[in-house]
């Protein structure tokens, strides 16, 4: 046996061993401090460093802590010099803006000419004679100082050589001269960083501006920006340093972005195929550059690239193609240019770049279905209209009951494109070996992609089903009767669907075929929880739809229930059977609100008629005892009678009907000793309740003599049942008896201005506290507490009110501020008060 040392003798051996950590943590510490000042630069004739400490912290020859106090740097640390050198700079920078807006005018024309070309020059000069001496800060805070000095000749330039000539045109071939220049100046000083960056910034605008100033097409600024964008791409690929490259690829984007959205603009506002051409052609050209540049550029980048040059070639040729149809088919004329896309798995193409360009397919189509799906929305929840009209007549047809809101002419294509991208993805389900052969030189789908895909192509078909209904509009029973068949079919696929996804995770487990068995398994679990969703989401969607007849409701709920009550008894998997169960007590339930409503029932008189279904649930759930289903069905009955309850609300004596049933059905469930629990309090409250409810009904002014009754025998069980079980809970013995005459009288008290009923209740609770107290019973002390405590405020509330208006108004926050301040400076103290009553009260019975 293990020995445990007395709590004395353990407190000793933590003290000692947290003193031997603190110890061993100083020592750490300065063994940390010696190393990081032995790192630090010195100074040519500053004297060595002693010895490291060894040991615990001392060294023979060496005082303790001497290594501790580090010697002080020779110089200012980097980044203070950095923001010196900034700061100078700045101020240069700032000076030299300043005399060429503010003290320009003053001087004369050779003047200004003179000092700025003075100025520049020496800006110019300076960083090759610091790069020298090896002060390669300095250098970089004059060239930085240059470039705006050569920004603002550019500047006097224009405003005294050639203030007539036009601003954009001055500006481009400024901008190719500061590039030439700053090019060069970076490639014969290469030691500094900032101009090559700089001339790359200013390489981005002679086209464009140029383009911009000749006043040419907008699809010659497209080309413009083009070029410039392939400049970029090739400086960012062959460029000198990172600086050079980052402002290059940053170049890239932009521009590459803006050529793109040029082409594509126009290739969208074309008046016909001829018109498209030419952007089509830009498009196109960006195309290629951007595959050209996937070959040599970083794997970071190259799907980039791909993804950039298959969207691209389906906006050129789709352009043109778009041009030559309908609005409506707009779209699956992308759609059919972006599968053309899929062929690049035969193409010589680096893994990267057909990564890219497949992605960019399933772009296309990812677009062309958030076009196609928004129809199918509207077809599933556009029934929710016929709540606030139920069973007002069957509708003309089917676009008649979901609405005007949908423009039904324009989404003519959209069957389309979600039957082709269906097509496609059943294809690769159904074929995946083949395909996984196809595309192994790109990607390696697995198990999950397959599922993704069998579900995909499920709900697609089912979407097109529905849009194939509802755009031309079908007669309205032929709607009913197609939906509740679709939801028949996802059932089906679910049911089936859950039992091979079992079947085969299990072959793949037990024979040497695991591979395609578990993605087999994979795929058609995810095809069993896409036809789960669709078939309860469909189901809600018809029940909607058939609001509108009465004849159509009963037809179609009764359908339901047949169809999820069928499922659940047919499939095996546990998640799936409960959800089917509770789905057809759903509709179930659903169904007795029909009838009540076909009887010409008041809300509140069709409340005892709802409790049907619970009521099966029960019976339901004593029949599979400890069956996983069991709980979710009677939980979801539990819910229609909570609907029973709240409808009866408006009528006490309905009410206080429907909870004595509500009553009788979990006292039923409490009979099973698995539910007793929980169903036993809920049984007895729901008692409770109906009986304060009926006596409130009558306007029972002295609830005592039908309370009272009630409580002796309660409590003459209570006692019999703690002798025979002393370990019994007095909640249980006690509770109810006591709870069925303290609560009414007290809900009486608190009402009535006489005073013997508040003194007997009182009286009452005092004494079954006081026995409580003594006997240890926790539901005696806290009910008759509660009740005498509440009884005490009621009675002293009059005089509570009288004195607070005699008090000024600033005393009572003052004292509540002074209460707060006691608690908060014994909070500890109060804390362990409340843990002790807390102990005091679990241990009560």
């Amino acid at each position: 046996m293990e020995h445990v040392p007395p709590p004395a003798e353990e407190l000793a051996l933590l003290d000692r061993e947290l003193a031997q950590l603190d110890a061993r943590r100083a020592h750490l510490l300065t063994r940390r401090a010696w190393l990081v000042n032995a790192l630090q630069p010195q100074a040519p004739n500053a004297p060595r460093r002693h010895t490291p400490p060894v040991g615990h912290g001392w060294a023979p020859g060496q005082p303790w802590g001497s290594a501790s106090r580090a010697a002080k740097p020779s110089g200012p640390p980097r980044s203070a010099q950095n923001v010196l050198l900034t700061l100078g700079g700045l101020l240069l920078t700032v000076a030299a803006v300043a005399f060429t807006l503010v003290s320009w005018g003053s001087m004369g024309i050779g003047g200004r000419s003179a000092v700025l070309a003075l100025v520049t020059l020496a800006a110019l000069a300076a960083p090759v004679v610091l790069l020298r001496r090896k002060l390669a800060a300095t250098a970089e805070a004059l060239a930085a100082l240059a470039l705006v000095l050569t920004l603002l000749d550019v500047y006097a330039v224009h405003a005294v050589a050639a203030p007539d000539a036009d601003g954009l045109t001055f500006t481009a071939v400024a901008s190719a001269v500061l590039a030439a220049l700053w090019a060069a100046y970076g490639l014969a000083l290469g030691k500094l960083h900032l101009p090559l960056p700089a001339a790359v910034f200013f390489v981005q605008w002679p086209l464009l501006l140029g383009a911009w100033a000749a006043g040419a097409p907008v699809i010659v600024v497209g080309w413009a920006l083009l070029v410039t964008a392939v400049v970029d791409g090739a400086i960012a690929l062959w460029g000198k340093g990172l600086g050079v490259r980052v402002t290059a690829g940053i170049g890239l984007a932009v521009m590459g972005s803006a050529a793109l959205l040029t082409g594509l603009g126009e290739s969208l506002t074309a008046d016909g195929p001829l018109g498209a051409v030419l952007p089509g052609t830009l498009l196109l050209t960006a195309a290629v550059a951007a595959l050209a540049g996937a070959w040599r550029a970083p794997n970071g980048y190259v799907q980039v690239g791909g993804v950039v040059a298959g969207l691209a070639a389906v906006a050129a040729v789709g352009g043109v193609l778009r041009a030559a149809v309908p609005g409506t088919w707009h779209v699956p004329v992308y759609l059919l240019c972006g599968l053309a896309l899929l062929s690049v798995v035969r193409a010589p193409l680096p893994r990267g770049a057909g990564r890219g360009v497949l992605a960019a397919a399933g772009a296309v189509v990812a677009g062309a279905l958030l076009w196609a799906l928004p129809p199918v929305a509207a077809v599933l929840l556009g029934p929710v209209e016929l709540v606030a009209e139920v069973w007002a007549g069957a509708p003309d047809g089917f676009r008649g009951a979901l609405g005007e809101s949908m423009r039904w002419s324009e989404t003519a294509a959209a069957p389309v494109v979600l039957a082709v991208v269906a097509g496609l993805l059943g294809a690769a389900y159904r074929w995946w070996p083949s395909l996984v052969r196809v595309t192994a030189p790109l990607v390696t789908p697995g198990a999950t992609a397959r599922g993704a895909a069998g579900a995909g192509a499920l709900a697609l078909g089912w979407g097109t089903l529905l849009l194939v209904a509802a755009t031309p509009g079908v007669p309205y029973p032929v709607a009913v009767a197609l939906e509740t068949v679709l939801v028949a079919g996802l059932l089906l696929v679910a049911v089936r669907g859950a039992e091979w996804g079992t079947g085969d995770a299990g072959t793949a487990e037990g024979d040497g075929a695991g591979a395609g068995a578990g993605a087999a398994g994979g795929g058609r679990s995810a095809v069993a929880v896409t036809a789960l969703v669709g078939a309860v989401g469909g189901a809600v969607s018809v029940g909607l739809l058939s609001l509108a007849s009465e004849a159509a409701t009963y037809a179609v709920f009764g359908a339901l229930v047949v169809l999820f009550a069928g499922a659940a008894l047919r499939t095996r998997a546990v998640v799936e059977q409960a959800v089917f169960a509770v789905a057809a007590v759903v509709w179930g339930t659903v169904l007795t609100g029909c009838a009540a409503r076909s009887l010409a029932l008041a809300p509140h008189e069709a409340a005892p008629l709802l409790l049907v279904v619970p009521a099966v649930t029960v019976l339901l759930g004593a029949r599979l005892r400890l069956h996983p289903v069991a709980l979710p069905v009677e939980l979801t009955g539990a819910l229609g009678a909570l609907v029973a309850v709240g409808l009866a609300v408006p009528d006490a004596p309905f009410l206080a009907l429907v909870l004595a049933l509500c009553g009788v059905l979990a006292a039923g469930a409490a009979v099973r000793p698995e539910r007793r629990p929980a169903a036993g309090y809920v049984a007895a409250v729901l008692f409770v309740a109906a009986t304060w409810v009926r006596l409130a009904a009558s306007e029972v002014s002295v609830p005592e003599a039908y309370t009272l009754p009630v409580t002796v025998p309660a409590l003459v069980v209570g006692v019999l049942r703690r002798r025979k079980d002393p370990e019994a809970s007095s909640w249980t013995a006690y509770g109810p008896g006591l709870a069925a005459t303290l609560l009414p009288s007290l809900a009486v008290a608190w009402a009535d201005p006489d005073w013997l009923r508040p003194l007997l209740l009182g009286v009452a609770a005092l004494v079954i506290t006081l026995l409580g107290a003594k006997c240890r019973l926790q539901a005696l002390l806290l009910l008759g507490g509660a009740v005498l405590a509440l009884v005490t405020l009621h009675e002293l509330a009059p005089y509570v009110v009288q004195v607070a208006g005699a008090l000024p108004r600033w005393l009572p926050p003052a004292l509540a501020g002074l209460l707060l301040l006691a608690v908060g400076a014994t909070y500890e103290q109060r804390l362990r008060d409340a843990r002790k009553l807390k102990d005091v009260l679990g241990r009560m019975r």
